[in-house]
């Protein structure tokens, strides 16, 4: 079983560039490649599936129990050539200050994976050896087993941090990468841009994947990738396979395509038909029993959304006949009355709740939390903790009662608390990303009230 790690010292190191450079080249060797992104995120994982052309998949520490880690996992790659997981920001950083919790390293030694580590080798000699000595050996449970020195434009340059490395960490250097404006991914506030905004991504992934077989030894590192089986439990989700048969429309299109691709695979285990449709371009809802709408950016698209009054209406009467409708961060702003962007341009949405979405110059909330509901809702019973993040720069203003009590634990041992989601009948909106595989109950709640609604 063929699987890899591809860390980095720090963010911004170019462990996406690597990650999904890499998966292209071996796609072009006919090697069937499956993607995997720590942590939560929904940017990256897309440019794996175009880099790769699998799905790929989020392994989250704080949202997914061990055994659920290794099923996506085991279940995901034991038809595939190799797996190739991308790290999250450095190689231990994950909550709070804790080296394993959450971090790559240790959804590494969870899945007894080998490790690349990436590290930014400009205007840097020897010291380099030093970093990866120091990411080696603090946990020595951890497999680095190769590195690659990022922005390194000379043969010479790469000569010394090659032989400095091995020299006093005893790892492997499998190649380095030169600085090339062509390689970089363009950003904005939420990361990345998303891959479907992006004209011609297939030319530049080609692009950076065929630099990486000129300046990486590919052999080496799928040597380095050869490891155990993946053991799994096969049945864990045997007892809830196609339990029902309800329809639900999922919103999907450039504005709305914040998902994990798991919560999709579950419901369709259930035995959920999932339609898609675009708030954008489609004038009614297709036949469904309910509605779910991902985070993305109706902010940037707030003008065409306005525009599409036709299912503006049509989820707001949906939502009045006491439909199903789960909405999540983007999906929230959209349920609101308008939303209102930094230049203080205003854009109605279809007013389920009260209350107006703002866009901020800074990022409101990021990271891990948990809310408490404080009732019984589309996905949740009351008193039920739901795990999850946030990760936003805008503010819902409104006067409504909080369907959550938001709550994280920080590295001092202190608790955070706030209010956060609104419920009105059977239709919920909040900022916490949720992964349905953290806890079946989500699905089982979801599934149950639109089996109700569809009996009514």
């Amino acid at each position: 079983m063929k699987k890899l790690m591809i860390a980095a010292v720090s963010s911004s190191t170019g462990k996406t560039t690597v990650s999904c450079g890499l998966m292209r080249a071996l796609k072009k060797r006919n090697m069937k490649v499956q993607p995997f992104k720590v942590g939560p995120d929904y940017i990256d994982t897309e440019y794996h599936t175009k880099s790769s052309g699998y799905k790929s998949r989020n392994l989250d520490e704080f949202m997914l129990p061990l055994e659920e880690i290794k099923y996506i996992f085991g279940k995901n790659s034991q038809d595939k050539d190799i797996s190739i997981i991308e790290g999250v920001m450095g190689f231990y950083d994950g909550y709070g200050s804790s080296l394993d919790y959450c971090s790559s390293a240790n959804i590494s030694k969870i899945l007894s994976c080998p490790v690349i580590l990436v590290i930014d080798a400009r205007a840097m000699a020897a010291s380099a050896a030093a970093i990866v000595y120091g990411f080696k050996n603090i946990d020595k449970e951890v497999n680095i087993a190769g590195v690659i020195v990022n922005n390194v434009n000379s043969q010479s340059h790469y000569t010394l941090l090659k032989e400095s490395i091995m020299k006093y960490a005893g790892v492997p250097v499998v190649g380095r990468i030169p600085r090339d404006e062509n390689f970089s991914l363009s950003s904005r506030h939420l990361g990345l841009t998303p891959s479907f905004e992006i004209d011609e991504l297939d030319d530049k992934l080609d692009y950076v994947a065929g630099k990486l077989e000129e300046y990486l030894d590919i052999d080496k590192i799928l040597k380095i990738a050869e490891g155990d089986k993946n053991e799994f439990d096969s049945a864990r989700r045997d007892e809830i396979r196609n339990i029902t048969n309800v329809k639900l429309a999922i919103a999907y299109d450039k504005a709305f395509n914040f998902y994990y691709q798991d919560n999709l695979d579950l419901l369709e285990e259930m035995g959920v038909e999932l339609v898609k449709f675009s708030p954008l371009e489609d004038k009614q809802l297709p036949e469904c029993d309910g509605i779910y709408i991902g985070g993305g950016f109706p902010e940037v698209f707030a003008s065409e959304l306005s525009m599409n009054k036709g299912i503006l209406e049509n989820i707001k009467q949906k939502s009045l006949e006491g439909m199903p409708i789960y909405a999540e961060c983007g999906g929230l702003m959209y349920l609101g009355e308008r939303v209102e962007d930094m230049n203080a341009n205003s854009y109605k949405m279809t007013g389920i709740f009260r209350g107006t979405s703002k866009m901020q110059s800074k990022l409101q909330r990021f990271g891990y939390c948990s809310g408490k509901s404080n009732m019984q809702t589309t996905i949740s019973d009351k008193d039920q903790i739901v795990k999850g993040h946030e990760f936003h720069y805008s503010v819902f203003e409104s006067e409504m009662d909080n369907a959550y009590d938001m709550f994280k634990e920080m590295s001092n041992g202190d608790i955070k608390r706030w209010g956060g989601g609104y419920c009105i009948g059977n239709t919920l909106g909040t900022y916490l990303h949720t992964h349905f595989c953290s806890d079946y109950k989500i699905s089982l709640n979801f599934i149950n009230a639109m089996e109700k609604y569809r009996e009514k």
